[in-house]
C-alpha cells in the first residue's frame, strides 16, 4: 500500500511540474523560484537595479520589427515593464501578445527619448547617446527601468 501511495504521489508531482513548465521557452532556462512583483520594481526601482528577478504577467506589447522586447503588464492597473533581450539571441513572436509570460532577467536603468512619430519607429523608444542626447543634457529624455531578459516561458 505504501509503495502504491508513493508511486501515485510521484506521478502527481511529475504531472504538476510538466504542466507548470508549459508554454514556449525562449533563451536560457529559468532558475529563480521566487517571483518579484512588477509593482515592487516600479515603486523602488533603484533597489532592484543590477539584481536578477523573476516576473510574471500578461504580454501587452511586442517589438514588431525584430521581436527584441516584450512589454509585460504589472500586478497593478496601468503598470508595465519592458523586457529587452539581445537582438537575435531571443526573438519574441507577435503572437505572444495576450499570453502570460514568466521572465527572468536583470533590472537596469536607461535614459531614453520618446519615439518620433515616424512610421518606421513603431512606438519604440530610443536610447540617448552622448551626442546631444540625455547624457549631455538633451531635451525630452527620461529615465526608464527595464529588464534585460535572459530566459522566458510564454504560454
Amino acid at each position: 500500500m505504501t509503495k502504491r501511495f508513493l508511486a501515485v504521489a510521484l506521478a502527481i508531482v511529475f504531472v504538476s511540474v510538466a504542466f507548470a513548465e508549459g508554454g514556449d521557452k525562449y533563451g536560457e532556462e529559468i532558475t529563480l523560484k521566487e517571483k518579484t512583483k512588477i509593482s515592487s520594481i516600479l515603486e523602488t526601482p533603484e533597489k532592484f537595479v543590477g539584481k536578477e528577478v523573476l516576473i510574471e504577467g500578461t504580454v501587452v506589447g511586442v517589438c514588431e520589427n525584430r521581436g527584441c522586447w516584450i512589454e509585460v503588464a504589472g500586478d497593478k492597473e496601468f503598470q508595465s515593464i519592458r523586457v529587452k533581450v539581445e537582438d537575435g539571441v531571443i526573438v519574441f513572436p507577435i503572437e505572444s501578445k495576450g499570453k502570460t509570460a514568466l521572465v527572468q532577467g536583470e533590472v537596469f536603468k536607461v535614459k531614453v527619448k520618446p519615439a518620433a512619430e515616424d512610421a518606421h519607429d513603431h512606438g519604440e523608444e530610443h536610447s540617448c547617446d552622448g551626442e546631444g542626447g540625455c547624457e549631455s543634457g538633451g531635451d525630452g529624455c527620461e529615465t526608464k527601468y527595464q529588464i534585460r531578459g535572459i530566459g522566458a516561458v510564454i504560454g
